[in-house]
């Protein structure tokens, strides 16, 4: 059994536990983590992990974050300014994290009316640089109400999530979803 169908299996636990609903936000928060080199392989098998959700009860929403930066930075005023220089976009960075804090904040909001759905985000690789995703889900995360799925290539060790395998990571509270067996 390759990795990604370990992974497919382990969510599809997850998944259909009962849910509880007492659970404060950052607990609310579930991480598929996988190696780095299988991202296309998560994405062509997305469907069996909404699949897995929606035949366990419970409602599917998908937000891709991998095309977030470049639309948001095709709407800056002064962007020619910025590509020939890049180190002043660090001025603007903070807009940016705040953009999709807002974006991931509505359609959280939008998801109120359950607390029985998942909202899987994927492409957080491709923030990677630009803003840390430990803030994004940190800001969020009160307002999760059914559970917030981050797809993860990156590593956890010991509550230590790291992002592509980066040196600095952060420790957070979610639950970790691995391929590994007996976790």
């Amino acid at each position: 059994m390759s990795r990604v169908d370990r992974l497919v299996k382990r969510y599809e636990g997850f998944v259909s536990l009962p849910w509880d609903q007492s659970l404060a936000g950052p607990q609310r928060v579930w991480f598929v983590i996988y190696d780095k080199t299988d991202e296309r392989r998560i994405r062509a098998r997305i469907g069996e992990f909404e699949l897995a959700t929606k035949e366990a009860g419970h409602g599917w929403q998908v937000i891709d974050l991998t095309d977030s930066f470049p639309k948001w930075m095709a709407g800056q005023k002064y962007r020619e300014n910025y590509f020939r220089s890049p180190k002043d976009l660090g001025i603007l960075l903070s807009d940016f994290r705040d953009q999709l804090i807002q974006d991931l904040g509505a359609v959280l909001a939008r998801d109120e009316s359950t607390n029985s759905s998942v909202v899987a985000v994927m492409g957080i690789a491709s923030l990677f640089g630009f803003v840390k995703v430990s803030d994004i889900i940190n800001t969020v995360a009160k307002n999760i109400c059914g559970r917030l799925l981050v797809f993860f290539p990156g590593e956890h060790e010991n509550n230590n999530y790291r992002l592509l395998d980066a040196r600095d990571g952060w420790n957070y509270l979610s639950v970790p979803i691995t391929a590994a067996e007996g976790m």
